[in-house]
């Protein structure tokens, strides 16, 4: 990896370094989200032994690791690149020798070592007191959610680029933007598990990339898909990996094309 982007990534974790303490009302904002969905669940539970595929045990592990996986993936790539955008300050970046997406994107992962680091660990260790979560036992469970957690960060820093590059093609794409994130958050099963979700809607949700972020992780992780079913998710995280570099890698290039037009 060119060491250039090593330290992108360094200065960005230790930017949020800087700005801890803002951290701390984000583990307690992520607590009582999972205590509100932990309640309503159990009220909707209430006598029913399994919803959707899911034990009440089960949902409230999956409502646990589902909001503290959040916690590590989430990121505002898509604005900081719409601000680069609007401001012109993109233009610099074109003249220097590094891939500004690929600066952008290990931006996003020290921030999200930060965030895992300082915010994930210490709110999943909150919950597990607060909540009666089970934690998986076996090894390959704790291994393949670790390795999907760090794809749900590349699929959702990818889309998160993707809608952020588009402020080159409209003139405010704040709608956009703001629609990406209620999209992700509900059709990724962070809010209601795609298992719960009717059959024709849930048919289509699994052919998108955003099961891939939430779901995926958090079948593995509550022991709903076990063995070789792990490296069959997996594989599904990482066929949308790569789909998702075709448009990625497209935008950017029709993006550099308009500036120069306009630009010159």
């Amino acid at each position: 990896m060119n060491s250039a982007f090593i330290d992108f990534m360094r200065i960005r974790f230790l930017t949020m370094l800087a700005y801890r303490v803002n951290y701390y009302s984000g583990i307690l904002i992520y607590t009582l989200n999972i205590g509100v969905y932990y309640f309503t669940w159990q009220a909707i539970y209430g006598s029913s032994g399994e919803i959707g595929g899911f034990t009440a045990a089960q949902m409230t592990t999956y409502v646990a690791v589902s909001w503290m996986a959040r916690a590590f993936y989430f990121n505002n790539l898509d604005r900081e690149i719409a601000a680069d955008i609007r401001d012109g300050s993109i233009a610099i970046q074109f003249i220097r020798p590094i891939n500004y997406v690929m600066v952008k994107m290990m931006q996003g992962l020290g921030e999200g070592i930060f965030r895992f680091l300082l915010l994930m660990i210490p709110g999943m260790l909150i919950a597990i007191l607060l909540f009666p979560v089970q934690l998986p036992t076996a090894p390959s469970a704790w291994i393949g959610f670790l390795v999907m957690l760090f794809f749900s960060f590349l699929i959702n820093s990818q889309i998160n680029v993707i809608t952020g590059l588009a402020a080159f093609f409209v003139e405010n794409n704040e709608g956009m933007m703001r629609m990406k994130r209620v999209v992700v958050d509900l059709f990724s099963g962070l809010i209601i598990p795609i298992s719960l979700y009717p059959d024709w809607l849930s048919m289509i949700m699994k052919v998108l990339p955003f099961q891939a972020i939430t779901y995926l992780p958090g079948s593995v992780f509550t022991g709903r898909v076990e063995g070789t079913g792990i490296w069959n998710v997996l594989g599904i995280q990482v066929l949308w990996f790569v789909l998702l570099l075709l448009p990625m890698v497209l935008i950017w290039r029709q993006a550099r094309k308009r500036l120069f037009v306009q630009g010159g």
